[in-house]
C-alpha cells in the first residue's frame, strides 16, 4: 500500500467507524480544502489521494474488510489466510469469558482497519488446525502475513499493563509491532477490567483455560 498523506489518513480513518461514510465525501472534500498551508498542486494531490482512500475502503468492505466475522469451517479459515496480505484469527471457544472480552476488542478494531481480514473460529471447529498450530490455551489470536504466522497472542499475554488488565490501544499496538496493522486508529487509555473486584480479584479468578 502507498504511503498516504496524514491529512487524508486522520480524514479516511476518522470516516471508517461509520460504514455509511460515503455520504460525507463532499464534508470531507471541503474540510480538505480549507488548508491554506498546502500548495494549490499538494492540495489537489491531496484531494485525489482522498477519493482514492475512501473508493478503496469501499472495495474493502464489500470483500469483508472492516467486519470481524466468524467461520465455521477450517478448511475456508486456510483459504482465507493464504490468499490474502494481512489476516488476524481467534481462536476461541464461546465458554470462555476471556475469549468473549477478545471478541469485544477485535470488533472494535476491525472497523478501523480495512486493509486486514479480522476472523474467528471456534476450536472445536478446527481440530486440525489446533493440532498444526499447537494451541492449548485460549483466547488464542494469530497474525497472519501471506498465509505465514508472524505472531500469537496466547491468553492476554505480552498486553497492557499486567496480566489480567489491557486495552485496545494495547492489541492494536501488538498488531501493529506483527506488521498486521498499516497505522495506529485507536485512543483509549483506560484499562479494560475484565471484572469488577479489580486486578487482585482478577488474578485470583484466572480463567485462561487450557484446550487440550
Amino acid at each position: 500500500m502507498a504511503n498516504v498523506d496524514h491529512k487524508v489518513a486522520a480524514l479516511v480513518d476518522r470516516s471508517l467507524p461509520d460504514e455509511s461514510h460515503s455520504g460525507d465525501e463532499n464534508d470531507l472534500f471541503d474540510e480538505l480544502e480549507k488548508d491554506d498551508s498546502a500548495l494549490d498542486a499538494f492540495r489537489e494531490q491531496r484531494m485525489q489521494q482522498l477519493h482514492e482512500e475512501l473508493a478503496r475502503a469501499k472495495y474493502m468492505r464489500n470483500q469483508d474488510y472492516g467486519k470481524y466475522l466468524e467461520v465455521t469451517d477450517e478448511k475456508q479459515l486456510m483459504d482465507i489466510t493464504t490468499s490474502i496480505k494481512y489476516c488476524v484469527v481467534h481462536f476461541f471457544h464461546a465458554d470462555f469469558r476471556r475469549c468473549g472480552i477478545m471478541n469485544t476488542h477485535l470488533e472494535t478494531l476491525a472497523p478501523k482497519h480495512f486493509d486486514t481480514r479480522f476472523v474467528r473460529i471456534n476450536v472445536e471447529n478446527a481440530p486440525f488446525l489446533v493440532t498444526k498450530l499447537k494451541i492449548k490455551i485460549l483466547p488464542c489470536v494469530v497474525a497472519f502475513t501471506d498465509g505465514i504466522s508472524v505472531d500469537r497472542i496466547v491468553g492476554f499475554d505480552g498486553l497492557g499493563y499486567n496480566e489480567d488488565t489491557f486495552t485496545t490501544t494495547d492489541l492494536e499496538q501488538r498488531l501493529l509491532k506483527a506488521g498486521v496493522l498499516q497505522r495506529a486508529k485507536t485512543m483509549d487509555v483506560q484499562p479494560h477490567n475484565m471484572k469488577q473486584g479489580g486486578p487482585r480479584r482478577q488474578a485470583e479468578d484466572n480463567d485462561e483455560e487450557e484446550w487440550d
